[in-house]
C-alpha cells in the first residue's frame, strides 16, 4: 500500500460504518464530550436500516428477557451483558427520546407507530448533528471507503480511505469498526474488511449466510438431480406455503418445530420459517452435505384425521378434487405433493397421508450470502475484551454484524447490533479517558 501523509493531528475517534452500530457508538462517544468523525463508503448513512424498514421497521421484540437472549443460541452468553445494558426496553426508551412512539404487535414484535424507518433515522441524525451539551456535532465523511491501515499489520498506524478527492490517511486516538457483515453488498456491507483484520492477526471467522433461503435437491419421483421441475418452478415460484409446520433437527440434536409460512422460489425455499431454521440447516449441510426438512401441510389436523379423509371413497371424483373437498389441499400444496411423490405414492392412501403430515424436502446449500438478510461469522468474541476492544490492539473496537453472532429476524438482529454499538462506544470513551 502506498504511504500517504497523515492529517496534521489525530482525531479523537474514528467510527467506520454508518449503520445502526456505528451511529449508536458515535452517539455514546458524543455524550462523553468527544469529537467523533464517522466515515462511510456510501453517499448517505443507514441505507440497510432504511431498506430493512421498508415493509415496517421491526425494532425489537417484547418477549421475556431470558427467552429473548436465548435467540442468540451459542452466542447468548457473550451477548447477554450487552443486552442487559441496552436491551429491548432500553431500545424502546431510546426511540421515545427521539420522539418515536412504539407499539407491540400481535406477534410480540415491536414497531414504530408509523411503521417507518425514515422518521427515526432523521431524528437520530438531527440529534447527532445538533447535540445537547457537552456533546460536539458528529462529523460525517461520506464516500470514504476504508482501505485498511497504512501499515497493514499495525492497526495503530493511520487509517487509509479512498475518497472522491483521492486517498486520504487519518490518525485517530481510538477507532470503532462497524462495517457490517457481507449481506446486501450494494448497500455497503461487502465484507471487504476480513483480510485486513486477519492480516493484523485478529481472529476472524468466515462469513456465511444467515436468515437465508436454500436450494433444493431434485425430486427422485421425476428423475431430477437438483432443483424443482420446470413445471413447479415456473407456475409457483414466489407463492407462499401458508399455515404449515416445518421440522428439522440440528447436528447436535437441537429440534426446530414451528408453524408459520415460507415461500417457494425458482430454486428452493425461503421466508420466515426457513430463516428461523437457517442456522440448524446450514450446520447440517456443512456436516453432511445436505439437510432434510419435514413440512406438515395440515398442522391443525391429526394424522389419523388426514388418513381417514384420504381413505374416504371418492367415487368418480379426481384425486385433486377429492383432496380439495375433503382436506382443503389444492394449489401449491397439491403441486408440491405431486412434485415429491410419484404416481403410485399419490394413489396410496397411507403414503399420501404420511406425506401430507411430514413431506420431506432435501436442501443442498444456502443461497449466496449477498442474498441473505444477515450473515454469521466475523470477529470472534474471544479476540475481544468485555468492552469489545481487540486484545493486543489498544484503542481498536468492533461492533455490529462484524462480530461473530447471528439471530433470527423479529427485532433480534437490530437490538444486538445497537447494543454492541453502545458497548463499543462506551468502551472507547472509557479507554480514551
Amino acid at each position: 500500500m502506498t504511504a500517504f501523509p497523515p492529517d496534521a493531528s489525530p482525531i479523537d475517534v474514528a467510527v467506520i460504518g454508518g449503520g445502526p452500530a456505528g451511529l449508536m457508538a458515535a452517539e455514546r462517544l458524543q455524550a462523553h464530550g468527544l469529537q467523533v468523525h464517522l466515515f462511510d463508503a456510501m453517499p448517505s448513512v443507514g441505507r440497510k436500516f432504511l431498506l430493512a424498514g421498508k415493509g415496517g421497521l421491526n425494532l425489537t421484540h417484547a418477549e421475556d428477557f431470558d427467552a429473548f437472549v436465548g435467540r442468540y443460541a451459542e452466542r447468548a452468553p457473550a451477548l447477554r451483558p450487552l443486552l442487559e445494558a441496552f436491551g429491548p426496553v432500553a431500545l424502546r426508551d431510546w426511540a421515545a427520546g427521539l420522539g418515536i412512539a412504539t407499539f407491540v404487535g400481535t406477534s410480540q414484535r415491536v414497531f414504530p407507530t408509523d411503521m417507518k424507518a425514515a422518521p427515526l433515522l432523521r431524528a437520530w441524525l438531527q440529534r447527532l448533528r445538533h447535540p445537547a451539551a457537552p456533546g460536539m456535532p458528529v462529523q460525517f465523511h461520506m464516500r470514504h471507503r476504508w482501505l485498511g491501515w497504512q501499515d497493514a499489520a499495525d492497526p495503530s498506524s493511520p487509517l487509509v480511505f479512498s475518497t472522491p478527492q483521492g486517498d486520504r490517511a487519518v490518525r485517530a486516538r481510538a477507532t470503532v469498526l462497524a462495517l457490517g457483515g457481507a449481506s446486501w453488498a450494494r448497500l455497503g456491507s461487502d465484507g471487504a474488511w476480513q483480510p485486513w483484520l486477519r492480516g493484523a492477526g485478529i481472529d476472524v471467522r468466515p462469513l456465511v449466510p444467515a436468515n437465508c433461503g436454500f436450494d433444493v435437491a431434485g425430486s427422485a419421483a421425476h428423475g431430477q438431480e437438483e432443483g424443482w421441475t420446470p413445471l413447479l418452478a415456473e407456475r409457483w415460484a414466489g407463492q407462499p406455503f401458508k399455515s404449515v409446520r416445518l421440522r428439522c433437527t440440528g447436528v447436535d440434536g437441537e429440534v426446530f418445530d414451528h408453524q408459520g409460512e415460507f415461500v417457494l422460489t425458482a430454486t428452493g425455499i425461503e421466508g420466515s420459517l426457513v430463516y428461523a431454521a437457517s442456522r440448524l440447516l446450514r450446520h447440517r449441510i456443512g456436516a453432511e452435505g445436505r439437510a432434510v426438512i419435514e413440512v406438515d401441510l395440515l398442522p391443525h389436523r391429526t394424522a389419523d384425521w388426514v388418513l381417514e379423509q384420504v381413505q374416504h371413497p371418492r367415487g368418480s371424483r379426481s384425486l385433486s378434487s377429492h383432496l380439495k373437498s375433503r382436506l382443503g389441499i389444492d394449489g401449491l400444496k397439491l403441486a408440491v405433493l405431486n412434485e415429491q411423490l410419484d404416481k403410485a405414492a399419490m394413489h396410496d392412501p397411507q403414503q399420501l397421508a404420511r406425506a401430507i403430515k411430514a413431506l420431506p424436502i432435501t436442501l443442498l446449500r444456502p443461497r449466496p450470502i449477498d442474498e441473505a438478510i444477515s450473515s454469521a461469522g466475523g470477529v470472534a468474541f474471544e479476540a475481544l475484551d468485555r468492552h469489545l476492544m481487540v486484545r493486543g490492539h489498544p484503542g481498536l473496537f468492533v461492533a455490529g454484524e462484524m462480530l461473530d453472532w447471528e439471530a433470527p429476524t423479529g427485532g433480534y438482529l437490530l437490538t444486538a447490533t445497537m447494543a454492541s454499538g453502545v458497548r463499543a462506544g462506551e468502551g472507547a470513551a472509557v479507554w480514551l479517558a
